[in-house]
């Protein structure tokens, strides 16, 4: 029988199966928005910098908010809202300066064009990620 100090709060994403689906579809984020700015990095940084460090910010975000959904309790719900909050903050800064003012974004980000080159899933997932924190309940540890 497991440790009840070892249990995951009943608000981790983990416990249902749209909480699964959630995590998986930030984690994939993380993955990739990381890997991206690695390589646009370490390749071409010179080109456009500040869409390269917006990528890595943003996979930094989705990592975060990966972890902390998946972690629950009151320390993983505040982890996943204020990442949840920086990324839709960012998505919506970021899309709205990539149109406005293309030539300083020489290069896509993840929240280019309001997540455009990723089906606008980016533009979406902070709203699904802040409605699952809130829809759920907090736990007492």
């Amino acid at each position: 029988m497991p440790d009840q100090t070892t249990k995951r709060p009943s608000d981790a994403a983990l416990n249902t199966g749209v909480g699964r689906v959630l995590l998986l579809v930030y984690g994939v984020f993380a993955l990739s928005a990381s890997a991206r700015a690695l390589v646009q990095i370490t390749t071409h940084f010179a080109e456009a910098p500040l869409a390269y460090l917006l990528s890595a910010l943003a996979g930094l975000v989705y990592l975060a908010a990966t972890v902390g959904l998946a972690r629950g309790g009151p320390r993983g719900r505040m982890i996943a809202l204020v990442s949840c909050s920086i990324e839709l903050v960012g998505v919506l800064v970021v899309g709205l300066l990539s149109i406005v003012d293309a030539v300083a974004f020489p290069d896509d980000t993840v929240w280019s064009r309001f997540g455009s080159g990723y089906g606008y899933v980016p533009l979406i997932l902070p709203f699904i990620g802040l409605w699952w924190i809130w829809r759920h309940p907090r736990t007492t540890v």
